[in-house]
């Protein structure tokens, strides 16, 4: 495939906008090359500026999960234009979805809308702290929250010290209050938590992590957290961004049978538009203004064209009785096949899946947390993303992300990729 046209895009916009991307990954420097300009979208397939027709296995990072331009919503959106794009005054569509998204969603009674996931999980942090009255959380090695100051942390010299910044501008002051565990592993969190006795507001953690890669929780990991919590006076945050209502109507919540003090959403939540939200029982939600003293805004919150994209998408979710079940069955139909060629080219991998979500790691060990995402071959996937790509088919140019299965993907598609992915690892 010619990308002539991208690479006069991306000169262009390296102008005029930082690294030519207004999100990171976007620029293709992990896995080398130019980033890819879209011009249009349609079911499961980008078409790009040069012409090309490629199978789409990232659906915006997660949201077209019933593909792009999905046209109840596009309907939608068209509509309520029409009347206006944005008031800044309260509208009936924002109760609508509102009741909406806490009746497919255990354990939560109000939700508040936000723009965008990493503006959720920041409110949610300081929602925990003002109810909690304290000020320390803990967040896990390689789970993404968004780049508020508070997640920017990596790890120091052990799992019990204090965080040291892994981005200029976060100051130590707020590194000092955020705390690092290792996912999947109780005895770390424990010995965080003995080591700031009652000084801890808060877990915050992707109950599933799509951030290196797709990493399931271990068996009895999510409900060892909740008696921790339980026990200490902890707020357990689960950030649903990526996996709200894409692995289950009730996500994760629902799906492992473990409930969260605060649930933070997005990407699916939006229907395609920059949406977030937070959500909690009464007497935590509560505490927001101006019903109680912690406060946060948002001139574009509830936007009219985000709230009625999301609930036309909600709605869809919510009555289609088999959508989970077929996203499930596909994303494991794609598993195995990829998995069956990579093995008979005798490639050192392992892939790891849960519901629509997939990441495929050259790495023959088992692949539960940070530590062990890092050891994959990085070269071979490098191979293998440009491969694909050359064979019309786009993965997320990164070894640390999860793919996103949509429902508009077909047997074929299916078949045609697997196919690709025989064919490029023969080459390795």
């Amino acid at each position: 495939m010619l990308y002539k046209r991208s690479s006069e895009l991306f000169a262009e916009a390296e102008k005029v906008i930082p690294g030519g991307v207004n999100s990171p990954v976007r620029a293709f420097k992990s896995v080398g090359g130019t980033p890819i300009f879209v011009e249009k979208a349609k079911g499961a397939y980008l078409f790009d500026a040069d012409g090309n027709k490629l199978i789409d296995y990232i659906n915006s990072w997660g949201p077209m999960i019933l593909g792009h331009a999905y046209q109840p919503v596009v309907d939608a959106i068209i509509e309520k234009a029409k009347l206006g794009t944005s008031f800044g005054m309260p509208t009936e569509l924002e109760t609508e979805i509102a009741k909406l998204a806490i009746s497919m969603v255990p354990n939560i009674d109000k939700i508040r809308f936000v723009s965008s996931g990493t503006e959720a999980c920041m409110s949610a942090i300081r929602l925990a702290r003002g109810f909690t009255k304290k000020e320390k959380i803990i967040k896990f090695a390689g789970c993404y929250h968004g780049h508020s100051d508070s997640f920017l942390i990596q790890a120091g010299s052990g799992a019990i010290t204090f965080g040291s910044p892994n981005s200029p501008g976060v100051t130590a002051g707020t590194a000092k209050d955020t705390l690092l565990a290792n996912y999947n592993n109780l005895d770390n969190v424990k010995s965080v938590i003995e080591a700031n006795k009652n000084e801890i507001a808060a877990i915050i953690i992707e109950p599933v992590a799509g951030n290196m890669g797709c990493i399931l929780p271990q068996k009895g990991f999510l409900k060892g957290l909740r008696s921790l919590c339980d026990e200490h006076q902890i707020l357990l945050i689960f950030d649903e961004v990526m996996t709200g209502f894409r692995l289950a109507k009730g996500g994760v919540q629902e799906l492992y049978n473990v409930n969260a003090d605060i649930v933070c959403f997005g990407k699916v939540i939006g229907g395609g538009l920059p949406v977030g939200a937070f959500a909690a029982r009464e007497e935590i939600m509560n505490y927001l203004a101006p019903l109680g003293p912690v406060y946060q805004a948002g001139t574009l919150s509830g936007n009219p064209l985000a709230m009625v994209a999301g609930l036309t998408m909600l709605k869809a979710l919510n009555d289609d009785a088999d959508i989970f079940k077929r996203l499930n069955e596909k994303t494991t139909y794609l598993a195995n096949g990829i998995g069956r060629v990579l093995k008979n080219n005798k490639i050192d991998f392992t892939i790891n899946q849960v519901g629509s979500m997939i990441s495929v790691h050259f790495d023959a060990n088992p692949v539960i947390d940070f530590e062990t995402a890092k050891k994959g071959d990085n070269e071979t996937f490098k191979k293998f993303f440009h491969g694909l790509l050359k064979e019309g088919i786009y993965i997320a140019p990164s070894a640390y992300e999860s793919w996103f299965i949509t429902d508009a993907l077909t047997y074929d598609d299916l078949d045609f990729t697997i196919a690709a992915v025989d064919k490029v690892s023969r080459d390795f």
